[in-house]
């Protein structure tokens, strides 16, 4: 399962990367979000690959923390999801800000030549 895991954050990590490098402005901001989703579930499976373990131990119970999750990566991802939804929409302002002063969609704000 770890493997598994682990190749599909690498794969959504280099997609995001080849996106991050393409010209145009959409293109960019699908892979930013492609990279911080790659880093959520990275972050996210450092807490330990557990099914049915809870996150809070139980009033009034005694037990030791290897039947427990880890609840700190599910708050980091959490926080990281609101900060990278922000993000996102002011880097989409920004992109139509320059789209409409420069009149084209591409990073550096000029065409390529055909």
């Amino acid at each position: 399962m770890e493997l598994v895991v682990s190749l599909g954050i690498g794969i959504v990590a280099g997609s995001g990367v080849w996106l991050l490098l393409r010209p145009r402005t959409f293109q960019v901001i699908i892979g930013l979000s492609l990279l911080s989703y790659a880093v959520n579930l990275f972050i996210f499976s450092t807490g330990g690959l557990r099914s049915g373990a809870a996150a809070v131990l139980a009033r009034d119970e005694a037990g030791t923390l290897a039947q427990y999750a880890d609840p700190l990566p599910q708050a980091l991802v959490l926080t990281a999801i609101v900060i990278g939804f922000a993000t996102t929409a002011l880097l989409l302002v920004v992109l139509l800000a320059a789209r409409g002063l420069t009149g084209t969609d591409h990073v550096d704000g000029r065409e390529r030549d055909q």
